[in-house]
């Protein structure tokens, strides 16, 4: 099966974030063995492109594809484990203790 964002088809998961948002990952994450002007050159880009009017909610759609990866995938990625509640005896409240 092919996806498709727009008209470019995703090969990759890094791909279909980068057709998806409009710019590459590697501008927000950076790239190994950068150096501090290459850097800082990176994050100035990144600041340009999140006052850019075509971007302005570029933050938002981060966070909801963020969201939606965690909550179709937790399992797998956080090896989630509910907490067991204790039963039977509940913690006496604090409500009217002499302070």
């Amino acid at each position: 099966m092919r996806t498709y964002v727009g008209h470019q088809q995703a090969v990759s998961a890094e791909d279909f974030v980068e057709l998806a948002l409009g710019t590459p990952v590697e501008l927000w994450l950076g790239v190994e063995g950068e150096n501090e002007m290459e850097r800082a050159a990176r994050l100035d880009a990144a600041r340009d492109i999140l006052v850019a009017p075509e971007y302005r909610s570029l933050p938002d759609d981060v966070a909801r594809i963020a969201a939606e990866v965690i909550e179709a995938h937790a399992p797998e990625l956080f090896n989630v484990v509910p907490l067991a509640r204790p039963s039977g005896r509940r913690r006496p409240s604090r409500k009217g203790a002499a302070a």
